[in-house]
């Protein structure tokens, strides 16, 4: 099994959003252009990525958008894809404090059944195992059978914690340290991360609450943050009319 602890280092993917968030920083804040040891000390995060690993143009291009337009009001946020089983935490500056695999619900889809909330896990039919997509307001909180945990959405009762090792069958750890997003649905609709990931990342970082965005499985970007979509379709036409202009 391959190891998972955390390394600080200086992934690409890590690299490539970091850099990309501080231009964003910078653009926002009218601040002066941010030097290599700005960039360096921001991509320099607790990392649990596999190597070689990407992070995709559309988490990049959302942790800008949310930093620019101040989307998650000053809290800190993580952006969870689904699809490459990722996930990507900021501070409420913007700036990125890890990134890690993640476990999501078994079934494909993108909203919560009713009633699910209050089944007990065995209840939970395995077409309604989802982790839904959206933006969530969530924060540490009391649960009736796991203590204090760190609710995404409490009506659905969607959280995040430390990888459930209580069915060896599962396999849950060794899901999540392998080096694909293949095998990483296992979950009856929480999201699950090394303790380690969630002891030195998550639990500091959202004592005090958050927001998390979770991209779809199947709906579209324009159901699931209409904003972002707006804005992201606004920006591709303008460069497409400056590429245009630009021909001679």
């Amino acid at each position: 099994m391959r190891n998972c602890a955390i390394r600080t280092c200086l992934h690409p993917a890590i690299r490539a959003c970091s850099c990309a968030l501080l231009l964003t920083l910078a653009f926002a804040s009218s601040a002066a252009p941010k030097t290599e040891l700005d960039t360096q000390q921001a991509a320099a995060v607790a990392d649990q990525l596999p190597e070689g690993q990407d992070v995709s143009g559309t988490v990049i291009e959302l942790a800008g958008w949310i930093v620019a337009t101040k989307d998650s009001q000053g809290y800190p946020f993580a952006i969870i894809d689904k699809a490459s089983a990722q996930i990507l935490v900021f501070g409420g500056d913007g700036r990125p404090r890890g990134a890690a695999p993640g476990l999501f619900g078994s079934a494909v889809g993108d909203h919560t059944a009713p009633g699910v909330a209050g089944l007990a896990l065995r209840e939970i039919p395995g077409r309604d195992r989802t982790t839904p997509a959206g933006r969530f307001v969530g924060g540490f909180g009391p649960s009736i059978d796991a203590g204090r945990v760190l609710w995404v959405d409490y009506d659905s009762a969607v959280s995040i914690h430390p990888t459930a090792t209580g069915v060896p069958a599962e396999k849950r750890e060794e899901r999540l340290a392998s080096p694909t997003p293949d095998d990483n649905r296992i979950t009856h609709g929480c999201i699950n991360v090394s303790p380690e990931f969630y002891e030195r990342i998550m639990q500091p970082t959202f004592e005090k609450g958050g927001v998390f965005y979770i991209l779809p499985d199947k709906d579209s970007l324009e159901e699931t943050f209409p904003e972002f979509a707006q804005s992201r379709a606004a920006a591709q036409r303008s460069d497409g009319r400056r590429a245009r202009s630009a021909r001679r």
